[in-house]
């Protein structure tokens, strides 16, 4: 597969998005104080590599195959940490993390949602389909914990 000039710039957009992505929840993964919160960075940062790399892939020349993983968020039941009427530091500092997340997620699901129409190869479609479902799903999981924990 050959892309051409606007979807290879395309890819290479997401892409970016997607290193700030992982860059960001290994960070956040550090600044949590809850080990539930803590833990659910660091799978989300693995999901964002494997799009980082499917990406990658892309660019190369060959399309991933798609798991079209749309549980993840329907799944997640986050174990409650905090009080719901205790807002201490450390519930005020995972709350901003969580909410920070969550509106990155609204922003890059918002870009797959536009890019997939600059492709004509079907399967380039479906996985950038298919990765948008799923940051769909890290936002519905970090929505999950803040609920979980009393911060909405």
């Amino acid at each position: 597969m050959i892309l051409n000039e606007k979807e290879r710039a395309a890819i290479m957009d997401l892409q970016t998005q997607e290193k700030s992505c992982v860059e960001k929840y290994g960070k956040y993964a550090q600044q949590a104080k809850d080990p539930e919160l803590k833990s659910l960075f660091e799978t989300l940062q693995g999901k964002e590599q494997k799009h980082y790399d499917s990406l990658g892939q892309v660019l190369s020349g060959t399309v991933p195959q798609c798991d079209c993983n749309d549980t993840d968020g329907k799944n997640y039941m986050p174990r409650a940490s905090y009080d719901a009427m205790n807002w201490s530091e450390e519930k005020q500092n995972d709350a901003f993390l969580a909410t920070d997340c969550i509106a990155t997620e609204k922003l890059v699901s918002g870009e797959y949602n536009t890019d997939v129409f600059v492709f004509g190869d079907s399967g380039v479609r479906k996985l950038l389909a298919d990765i948008q479902v799923e940051e769909q799903n890290h936002a519905e999981m970090l929505y999950k914990y803040k609920m979980a924990n009393g911060m909405s």
